[in-house]
């Protein structure tokens, strides 16, 4: 583990298998390629994330990207989250961009250039599949944030990132189990390790949720000295707290009307409101 300025930069298990495995096989050298160009992915999205005003706690790295842990205490838009998450294969396109002129102006082995060329869009492609926690997954969810509740799109994103990393691993044995080869033993732990992340991260739904309930105060706070125009959400007595909130969206302040069957108004709540009775009375449910 490796202390840069507070950052803690690590290497994940996995990755130290495949260093051994790489050195008992003689490629070490294509290893070495692979670990540069997956460390200046994530510097991408370390600089992005300093940018922004985000702090970083940690970054562990993978075969194929990493994980990077980040302080978040209301202030990561969602436009700044999909800034974060394309600033890592935007540090793929450009090593390709000079691969490319390098190889064109001579300079350089061929055999090596190609490979520093195959493995950026190879670590950039896999990294935007729509499946958390890769950066695609990341800037879909960011960007369906922007329109949809955000205790859906935290429920949907998972299924779906769930499904993906299900897939990953039975397309890692398919030709195993159609009896035409053997089992993709990279593609293998690769997929089991997102759908461990992706099961994890679905057993916290609830917990994410709270963390951007209790975060709305500020975004009350600049809803009120900006002027923003607040977003209704129609209610009727009888619908529960904790169903209202999940209609809550990322980017927007609301205001509840309260309505009576014959549509007539009861009652004008702020967001705010609901939050405090939430957390007065309520608990996260698992």
């Amino acid at each position: 583990m490796i202390n840069m300025r507070g950052i803690k930069l690590s290497l994940h298990p996995f990755f130290v298998i495949l260093m051994l495995f790489s050195v008992m096989t003689g490629h070490f050298l294509e290893l070495i390629v692979l670990f540069s160009i997956v460390l200046i992915h994530e510097l991408g999205h370390l600089a992005a994330a300093l940018l922004c005003g985000v702090r970083i706690r940690s970054i562990q790295l993978l075969p194929f990207g990493g994980v990077v842990e980040m302080e978040d205490h209301g202030q990561l838009t969602a436009w700044k989250e999909i800034g974060i998450a394309i600033a890592g294969p935007l540090q793929n396109v450009v090593m390709i961009g000079a691969a490319l002129l390098f190889r064109e102006l001579g300079w350089g082995d061929g055999a090596f250039l190609a490979y520093v060329i195959y493995g950026n869009g190879m670590i950039a492609s896999f990294n935007l599949l729509p499946i958390l926690p890769l950066d695609g997954g990341k800037i879909l969810q960011a960007a369906a944030s922007l329109w949809f509740p955000y205790h859906q799109i935290l429920l949907w994103s998972s299924r779906i990132s769930l499904a993906g990393s299900a897939g990953m691993v039975l397309l890692s044995v398919s030709s195993l189990l159609l009896g035409e080869g053997r089992i993709q033993l990279n593609l293998l732990m690769i997929g089991i390790f997102l759908l461990y992340s992706n099961w994890m991260d679905y057993r916290h739904i609830p917990y994410r949720f709270t963390r951007f309930l209790m975060n709305r105060e500020k975004k009350y706070g600049e809803a009120a000295r900006i002027g923003t125009l607040a977003q209704p959400i129609i209610a009727d007595p009888a619908k529960h707290l904790e169903g209202i909130l999940r209609l809550f969206k990322r980017e927007k302040y609301h205001v509840i009307y309260v309505l009576n069957k014959q549509g007539g108004l009861i009652a004008m709540l702020p967001e705010q409101r609901l939050i405090s009775a939430y957390f007065a009375t309520d608990r996260p449910r698992t």
